[in-house]
């Protein structure tokens, strides 16, 4: 009878030691799980930098109007915040010479509890290339 009790006794020695370290692993799981979702965040705020570039790129193949094609990379990135993004626009000549957009984004941190894992903002940058058929 008494091997029966200590086997007992160890089991639930083993239970609360396994309880005892997971309540010491779990906060860093969770603050590892939240800066994996705010690097996701980031990468899909690039992905649409990105597309806002090749979309002002394709206006300004087609317009010299450097508003409608500022304003077509901002409209390409609706998810983005309007006032932290910057368009430009370089033009090397007439038609069938390049025209570079380049859009530039200042993206937050928004994942609360990781914020001192990360700047303040983190700059996103997208350029791109088409050949202008006006001009």
């Amino acid at each position: 009878m008494d091997r029966r009790k200590g086997a007992r006794e160890t089991r639930q020695g083993e239970r609360g030691s396994a309880a005892v370290e997971f309540v010491l692993v779990l906060p860093l799981v969770l603050v590892m799980s939240l800066a994996i979702v705010q690097v996701g965040l980031l990468v899909k705020d690039q992905l649409v930098v990105t597309e806002a570039a090749r979309a002002g790129a394709r206006e300004a193949a087609v317009t010299l109007d450097d508003d409608r094609v500022r304003q077509a990379a901002i409209d390409a990135g609706a998810t983005l915040d309007p006032t932290r993004v910057e368009v430009s626009i370089a033009r090397e000549g007439g038609a069938g010479s390049p025209v570079t957009v380049t859009v530039d984004y200042d993206d937050a941190i928004v994942v609360p509890l990781v914020t001192w894992l990360f700047p303040d903002s983190v700059g996103l940058s997208a350029t791109a290339v088409m050949r202008q058929e006006t001009g």
